[in-house]
């Protein structure tokens, strides 16, 4: 095993599985809030958003597994756990998708301009998957305020369009450490 990373993308990766874990609190705190509040299928999407995120911090742990490199795994921030209506958890989501796009680019640009070819490589799956995301969160902000209160309207929306589509395996997908949940 090789020293600590000596390279801004290597911390700043170093960091990202920081990020991803507390996405992955942020989003069970999302869920929670839904489970308490009789939305099972919004709890149910957060709560698969949680160990998608967790999921995305044991992909990057497995990347320095498999270079060789020291692993640095780092406190998860606190989530926020109380929201004022049933749009807030949602609107959150979308701020935090947009900070996590942010971040990637980041990275993706670190690895570039560093000359980290495998790293580029690696950063090419998350920059689709953070498309895909905030795409996801985007809609479900629409139909929430489409909905006009009516919880019962985007519960089935959720369900039909959102729950249903979950699930899809992407063969493209890095392995994550001790495999996906």
């Amino acid at each position: 095993m090789t020293e600590t990373p000596h390279t801004s993308f290597q911390q700043l990766l170093h960091d990202q599985i920081s990020n991803e874990f507390s996405a992955s609190q942020q989003y069970i705190a999302v869920a929670v809030y839904y489970d308490s509040h009789d939305m099972p299928q919004l709890a149910k999407h957060f709560y698969r958003q949680s160990v998608e995120e967790r999921n995305h911090a044991m992909m990057i742990t497995q990347y320095f597994l498999d270079r060789d490199l020291a692993v640095e795994i780092s406190a998860a921030s606190a989530p926020t756990t109380t929201f004022a209506d049933f749009r807030e958890p949602i609107k959150l989501a979308l701020a935090q998708e947009k900070q996590v796009t942010e971040q990637i680019v980041a990275l993706a640009k670190a690895a570039r301009d560093s000359g980290d070819y495998l790293g580029e490589q690696f950063m090419q799956w998350f920059l689709k998957e953070q498309v895909e995301e905030v795409a996801t969160i985007t809609t479900l902000q629409t139909i929430a305020e489409r909905s006009n209160g009516n919880i019962f309207d985007l519960e089935a929306f959720v369900e039909r369009e959102v729950n249903s589509a979950a699930g899809n395996v992407d063969p493209n997908e890095p392995a994550a450490a001790g495999g996906n949940l």
